[in-house]
């Protein structure tokens, strides 16, 4: 297989949950942690260089987050192999979105990105 041929294949899921003991409802504040699980599905090794996260709450505030890596870490990750980790948002509304994507380079030195669809953060009960 020639190199122009090589796949980048990065999936991303994520598990949120809502954190009471650091939130403050009567102050508008929700606390949400989101656990992520990278996995490279491609046919090359990928490193994860930075971030970009979209976060949305229900009034329509929108935070932009952009940063090198993840928790500190720029994991290199290899095709069939996974690198999973936890992190938080804090929303003003006890239901918001966040969205975004990773910026990624292949072993061959390609950059690309990897997308990570919307997804929810709503305090149990809110949302039916």
């Amino acid at each position: 297989m020639t190199p122009d041929r090589l796949s980048n294949d990065i999936r991303v899921d994520v598990e949120t949950a809502y954190v009471a003991a650091q939130s403050d409802p009567a102050g508008n504040r929700f606390v949400f942690s989101y656990t992520i699980t990278i996995r490279n599905r491609g046919e090359l090794p990928a490193k994860l260089l930075a971030r970009h996260w979209v976060i949305t709450d229900s009034n329509g505030k929108v935070q932009e987050v952009r940063g090198e890596g993840v928790v500190g870490e720029q994991p290199h990750i290899k095709p069939g192999d996974g690198y999973r980790y936890s992190s938080g948002a804090v929303l003003e509304t006890p239901v918001g979105s966040m969205h975004g994507d990773y910026q990624m380079v292949n072993d061959l030195g390609e950059t690309f990105d990897a997308p990570i669809a919307p997804f929810r953060l709503a305090v149990p009960g809110m949302l039916h």
